[in-house]
């Protein structure tokens, strides 16, 4: 068996997230797997992606591996599976690895960025991609608040889920957030991130530059009886991308 390594690219707008389901065939990992089961002749292929991307949320650089007994050249297979591929999902880069390596395990950090339209007229182009909000936001404020969430923290208030037993400790190596003309663009890098994480710190963000948090408070809410309620708002996928994951 050879392991494949893959990055891909795809749109989420019509998908129900990354991961296969039972109750849909319409998901990244599903269409992917599908593909490799009739390019191999198998019942089934597994695809192990870097993570799991909810519904609506796109990515540029996600990762994924999978192990298949074939002789084709890794060019061949990637351009097998782009043949069958929606135009809104593509394999940009393929090569094989040793046996163990799994996309997920060996991932050692990723950067995902968010992105909002902050002005009042409608962005019809880039309505797919970015959280459209017209009330002013105040940067300064939402850089103090972002400057309390770096480092390592226990992040159990920033995830939806309530009932995981693993560890909501991460590393938060950097977060940056940039105005390009109308667009307000938060790019954060960690060491991995927690269920809805990245979409609940923005909610956050947002409130400190929409001047409803003391953007100072945040810092309450990586102690240790901080909970879910207690933190921002739960934004849009739609303006959420994963960048880069590194190994």
């Amino acid at each position: 068996m050879r392991n494949f390594k893959i990055i891909i690219q795809y749109e989420g707008t019509r998908y129900q997230g990354w991961q296969r389901q039972d109750s849909t065939g319409n998901t990244i990992q599903g269409k992917l797997e599908a593909i490799l089961a009739k390019m191999t002749g198998l019942h089934f292929v597994q695809v192990d992606g870097s993570g799991r991307t909810d519904a609506g949320v796109h990515a540029l650089g996600q990762v994924a591996n999978f192990k298949i007994d074939t002789k084709l050249p890794a060019a061949a297979v990637m351009d097998y599976i782009n043949q069958y591929l929606p135009e809104d999902i593509g394999v940009i880069a393929i090569e094989e690895m040793p046996e163990r390596f799994h996309s997920r395990l060996n991932a050692k950090g990723k950067t995902y960025c968010y992105r909002i339209w902050n002005e009042k007229l409608p962005c019809v182009f880039l309505r797919r991609y970015v959280y459209e909000l017209p009330e002013p936001l105040d940067l300064d404020a939402m850089r103090t608040a972002a400057a309390c969430l770096v480092g390592t923290h226990d992040f159990k208030a920033f995830t939806s889920n309530k009932k995981s037993r693993k560890s909501t400790i991460r590393t938060m190596d950097a977060i940056l957030i940039d105005k390009e003309g109308s667009e307000v663009v938060i790019t954060y890098s960690g060491d991995g991130f927690l269920y809805h994480m990245v979409r609940i710190l923005t909610g956050t963000l947002i409130e400190a530059g929409l001047g409803q948090r003391d953007p100072a408070s945040v810092k309450t809410l990586l102690e240790k009886d901080a909970t879910r309620d207690l933190s921002g708002v739960l934004v849009p996928a739609k303006g959420l991308c994963l960048m880069e994951v590194r190994y």
